[in-house]
């Protein structure tokens, strides 16, 4: 089976490589195709797998290109990890927001907006090219904002687009931990969109242990979100959020912090990725060995500006290890091999949520067969809740309807519906700040 990563001189495609690499079943991956616009990072990357398979018997055959209609190509399952502007991108959607005092992270807020306006036409021509040479493909949305690139893509290819994210599944997993249990025999009743929900109920052996937590500071203060949110607000809530609602729910604090950082998260990843690919260019030196320790410090100042506001502390061990891989190998499985399992995904709402429609990408339990992905049916979200997930998927609505007309107009609109930005004035900055830096968004009319 052959399997294309978009993306493929991303940094973390080795963390997909070595699950592939695990992976020994039937029906498994036999090749992958790395597509890049940059050949010098298709490169470093190839460099890196080649020394994660060595002693490995029938390791996936790599192959690497910059045409990208050769890499969709008869593909059966595409990983779309793409970053249009790359981090320097990242970085200048912080910046620019930052000096209007608003959030400029990644993926929510007016960084996730402009983010989204320079990725969605790139990712409407992708999904539009799949359709038409991999017709039969599943595409596995990993590119942020994932929620929004997958809504975006499903418009053109039904409900063969699934988004992924690995932070709800860390949630739950340190939920469990924290009760006692196994986390692979918890049940985890998330929803909410992506980088927007919440815990509601943990079920292990039919028995709903959330409660327990709640009811216990001592227990809620022994994992990362405990300490992140405090036990009060978690009591208040009735359920513990991603840990982005954090930008959210302490929105001062976390601009404060950024804006008191040596660099932003951006800035670190930029600086820090540049001096991994020009060592794993590098003949001299294992390629494997620079990836993995460039891949711990990643980890471990993962959202560090957030743990240090609310005074969180370091992230656990177990926290370090990724985990996104291993989500989009289960669902790969799932399907290629109609292993039935239950997934987080980011998928079509169809009737899960009543106050949104049907084509609403929203992130839920899915039961996962050969057939795809399909939404748990879920209880209505508390009426906080409904406010912030109606009030955000409007914007993304509003991002999308840019992106497809190019109207500047639109997209001032999308920046000043969102809860994080607090006046059309700094709507039309911001617009008029983030059209001058990145060229992606010169369609904006």
């Amino acid at each position: 089976m052959k399997l294309t990563i978009l993306g493929g001189g991303g940094f973390r495609v080795p963390l997909v490589y070595g699950a592939l690499l695990a992976d020994r079943g039937e029906g498994r991956v036999t090749e992958v195709v790395l597509h890049d616009l940059d050949d010098r990072r298709l490169y470093a990357v190839t460099r890196v797998l080649r020394e994660q398979a060595t002693g490995v018997p029938d390791a996936p055959r790599v192959t690497a290109t910059t045409d990208l209609d050769q890499a969709l190509t008869g593909a059966g399952f595409v990983f779309s990890a793409i970053r249009v502007g790359g981090l320097a991108g990242r970085a200048d959607d912080e910046r620019v927001a930052l000096a209007e005092g608003v959030l400029g992270q990644e993926t929510v807020g007016a960084g996730g907006i402009a983010y989204g306006l320079r990725t969605v036409p790139v990712a409407v021509d992708i999904a539009r090219r799949v359709a038409r040479l991999a017709p039969d493909a599943w595409v596995i949305n990993f590119t942020n904002p994932a929620g929004l690139v997958t809504e975006a893509m499903s418009r053109h290819l039904g409900d063969r687009v699934i988004g992924i994210c690995d932070s709800p599944v860390g949630l739950g997993r340190r939920i469990a931990r924290a009760l006692g249990a196994d986390p692979k025999e918890a049940y985890i009743d998330y929803v909410g969109l992506n980088h927007l929900g919440w815990v509601r109920g943990l079920r292990v052996a039919g028995r709903d242990e959330l409660p327990r937590l709640l009811a216990d500071p001592a227990l809620l203060r022994s994992f990362e979100e405990g300490r992140l949110f405090g036990a009060d607000w978690l009591q208040s809530l009735g359920a513990i959020p991603n840990e982005y609602l954090h930008y959210y729910y302490f929105n001062r604090d976390a601009v404060r912090a950024y804006q008191r950082a040596e660099q932003t998260r951006g800035a670190f990843l930029r600086d820090q990725q540049a001096r991994f690919y020009a060592e794993a260019l590098r003949t001299d030196r294992p390629a494997l060995d620079v990836w993995n320790r460039t891949r711990a410090e990643r980890e471990a100042t993962y959202m560090a500006e957030n743990r240090e506001s609310a005074g969180a502390g370091e992230r656990e061990a177990e926290d370090l290890s990724g985990g996104y891989e291993k989500v989009a190998l289960a669902l790969m499985r799932a399907i290629a091999r109609d292993e039935r399992t239950t997934l987080i995904l980011n998928v079509r709402n169809r009737s899960t949520l009543p106050v949104l429609d049907a084509d609403a990408v929203i992130e839920v339990p899915c039961l996962v067969d050969a057939n795809g992905a399909h939404p748990v049916a879920a209880a209505p979200l508390p009426g906080h809740a409904t406010g912030l997930v109606c009030s955000v998927k409007a914007v993304e609505r509003e991002v999308l309807a840019a992106a497809e007309s190019g109207s500047r107009q639109t997209a001032v609109k999308a920046f000043a519906l969102h809860p994080l930005v607090d006046s059309v004035n700094v709507a039309r900055r911001l617009v008029e700040g983030y059209t001058e830096v990145h060229p992606g968004l010169a369609y904006l009319k």
